[in-house]
């Protein structure tokens, strides 16, 4: 009885053998792929290392600077001032607010704000 089930587990010992006689060579090739990864990953690495860095103020929003324009309070708010004003405060865009106006509240350091009186004179000049 006993030699029966041995020669039934004959078979399976046999394919076992088999599959495990392929084994390394699948491990192999996944250690060298693994290391080729490596290497190209440490090679790029590398590569980004050597480059140098982009220059500090490239991906900074622009800035608004209201003290360029400080001197505008106290005169008469045209379209053509507001502009001025914008460039020479570095803004990407200006707004004039007038009394009672709705207002956003976000802050966007790249907007000049121009508040004005009811009859149009700059009050204060602002960015955010």
């Amino acid at each position: 009885m006993r030699a029966r089930a041995t020669l039934r587990l004959l078979p399976s010992l046999a394919l076992l053998g088999l599959l495990s006689a392929c084994t390394p060579e699948v491990a192999q090739e996944d250690d060298a792929a693994e290391q080729e990864q490596a290497l190209v990953a440490a090679q790029q690495a590398a590569d980004s290392a050597a480059e140098p860095p982009p220059p500090a103020d490239a991906d900074a929003p622009p800035t608004c600077d209201a003290s360029q324009v400080q001197g505008l309070i106290g005169q008469a708010v045209d379209d053509a001032r507001a502009e001025q004003a914008r460039t020479d405060a570095g803004a990407d865009k200006v707004r004039i607010l007038k009394p009672g106006d709705m207002v956003t509240m976000e802050f966007d350091g790249a907007r000049l704000n121009i508040e004005v009186d009811d009859a149009g004179t700059i009050t204060s000049v602002r960015c955010g």
